[in-house]
């Protein structure tokens, strides 16, 4: 896969980075952001998407063959936001749809809150709007300290993306890093915008499963308050990733086509 060098990332405290990313397909630009596990656990269908667009898929410092980071900055989706940007800069993208799943979707709303010249519309799936998640706290936890507990096909599956010596680090470093954002959060119902979600002003699409085992009591309620201009589509029996589960997939990829379209 190629690859593209900053000479400077936020996210790896102002070092240069090399960011892995895929690219296919010709059309307007999509940015598709992962969440903290990594893009080959939960993949688009990247081969319809790519007949209607510029699919681009970056690892995010930390990722796949991006370079390794030993810790992420508390402020990891901000940095995240910056480096997107300095990605898409290189590679002559001025505009693009932001498309997040989980952690990504944090990056791709931050994104349209603070650079809206370069977001023309934005997806954001699984969307977090608490920082601290009562219900996942011991999903982190075994992220942060016994990874290996989750299984052979999550190992197979991120080892082949993220290397068979650096796939844990991968959850210990997002594992630790929810953690920190709980301890720190002012109140259980502090988010990530500062109470600005609502100022997105580009159009906006919210995909959510129904049985999403990383979203709080009222929090996908309170991001459609949000939102009241934005398409929703909620996936009852999908859980954190609609996008890639079966039962749910070929809908969410129609319902992007249809967003894409206008």
């Amino acid at each position: 896969m190629p690859v593209v060098e900053l000479p400077t990332s936020p996210l790896a405290g102002g070092a240069p980075v090399s960011i892995d990313y895929q690219r296919q397909g010709a059309g307007p630009a999509l940015v598709f952001l992962h969440g903290g596990w990594g893009y080959d656990i939960y993949p688009i269908d990247l081969d319809t998407l790519a007949a209607r667009a510029t699919v681009l898929v970056p690892r995010r410092s930390g990722y796949g063959r991006s370079t390794p980071l030993a810790a992420l900055p508390p402020d990891f989706h901000r940095c995240a936001v910056l480096e997107t940007l300095a990605v898409l800069d290189q590679l002559g993208i001025e505009r693009a749809v932001w498309w997040g799943h989980s952690d990504g979707a944090v990056i791709a709303a931050m994104a349209a809150l603070t650079a809206p010249d370069r977001v023309q519309a934005v997806i954001v799936e699984a969307l977090h709007l608490y920082a601290e998640k009562a219900g996942s706290r011991s999903f982190f936890e075994q992220m942060a300290f016994d990874p290996g507990r989750f299984g052979d096909e999550v190992r197979r599956v991120l080892a082949a993306e993220h290397g068979t010596d650096r796939w844990e680090t991968v959850l210990r470093l997002d594992g630790v890093a929810w953690l920190d954002l709980a301890r720190d959060a002012a109140s259980p119902t502090a988010d990530f915008f500062g109470g600005r979600l609502g100022q997105i002003g580009c159009p906006t699409l919210v995909l959510h499963g129904g049985r999403d085992p990383r979203s709080e009591p009222g929090e996908l309620e309170a991001i459609i308050r949000a939102l009241p201009e934005a398409t929703v589509a909620v996936y009852p029996d999908a859980g954190h990733s609609p996008h890639s589960q079966h039962g749910s997939r070929d809908a969410v990829t129609a319902a992007v086509l249809s967003f894409l379209d206008g």
